[in-house]
């Protein structure tokens, strides 16, 4: 007798191929879940492999741990693999974004933990980039990020490092920052320098802070003087000016003739130009514990610059004007 319907299905299953369900090699395999099918043909394993150091170097700085930046990469494969990717045209972007975000939520998670134990009444945890994975990787990790940073960064709120370590670290524009921290470009900006300001604080003896004032009080006095020259020799060849889309509206209704200000402005000679003769109205001040300047109206600061200053010289100013982020800073007037 021929066989049956039933017969047929389960030969028919018997028969069936087995895929590989092992992940890419080198990713750590995770027990408690499934990964994705992946085999030598799988077309995204060559492009992820390509971009692995990169993402792991990004999810090192982010996480300070060897061990939960290979969780990231793993979880972060995951991703690729649920995700159509067909329409994206810049992969590494795209894997930089995701483990980005893989982290933010793995330092949010951090964080509640140790809340949790704080208020349980148990010790605050060390640091875990200090003092996991053991001291073979902890040291390279060292050696490739510098104990002091890994120290402030673990200080810093998850929004904070992330949006210092995309920017300052690896290049990333506000605009991509922005949607990954939950904020506006603007205030992505602002997380990035208060993170820069936590980070320089640290690194800053009593002597360099007192340097970076007298830096600061020449670049105001040249200002004023509309010495060209003299704001040229404080000012680093290849400093940037951020400046709050309040300041760049300002600038622009003034018309022709007055500096111009975009949101970044690079490069000693542009700034000089911008600045020159214009500062005839501002007061020194500490803008969070750091050297600055503020522009006072009846009493209340209307705009404020901070200065980061490095070897003598302005690498780094931050101009703001935005009532709301004013008011975040803790501004003290002192000339």
């Amino acid at each position: 007798m021929g066989k049956t319907l039933a017969q047929g299905a389960r030969a028919k299953k018997a028969t069936a191929p087995v895929t590989s369900t092992a992940p890419p090699p080198s990713i750590p395999k995770d027990k408690t879940r499934k990964d994705p099918p992946v085999d030598q043909r799988d077309p995204l394993a060559d492009p992820f492999e390509a971009n692995r150091a990169h993402l792991r170097a990004v999810a090192l700085r982010m996480l300070g741990s060897p061990t939960e930046a290979d969780d990231a990469i793993q979880e972060t494969w995951l991703r690729l693999h649920r995700s159509d990717t067909s329409s994206v045209a810049n992969l590494r972007a795209w894997l930089t974004t995701v483990v980005a975000r893989v982290c933010l939520d793995m330092l949010r998670s951090r964080k509640a933990r140790s809340e949790e134990s704080l208020d349980a009444g148990a010790p605050e945890p060390v640091p875990q980039a200090i003092t996991t994975d053991g001291p073979e990787n902890a040291t390279a990790l060292a050696d490739s990020i510098g104990v002091a940073l890994l120290v402030v960064l673990e200080t810093l709120e998850p929004a904070e490092r992330v949006a210092f370590v995309l920017h300052d670290l690896f290049a990333m524009a506000f605009e991509d920052i922005a949607p990954i921290v939950g904020r506006s470009p603007g205030a992505a900006r602002q997380l990035a320098s208060r993170a820069r300001r936590r980070v320089q604080e640290t690194r800053a003896t009593d002597g360099d802070r007192t340097a970076a004032r007298t830096v600061v009080d020449a670049f105001l006095t040249a200002s004023r003087e509309g010495n060209f020259a003299a704001l040229l020799a404080v000012l680093d060849p290849n400093v940037v000016l951020h400046a709050d889309p309040a300041a760049v509206e300002l600038a622009r209704s003034r018309g022709p003739g007055a500096p111009k200000i975009d949101r970044e402005v690079h490069g000693a000679d542009a700034i000089a130009n911008a600045f020159s003769g214009a500062a005839r109205a501002a007061r020194r001040a500490l803008i969070d514990g750091t050297p600055g300047a503020v522009w006072v109206v009846h009493g209340r600061p209307r705009s404020a610059f901070v200065f980061q200053v490095a070897d003598g010289k302005i690498f780094d100013i931050d101009l703001i004007m935005d009532p709301d982020h004013l008011s975040e800073l803790d501004i003290a007037v002192v000339g």
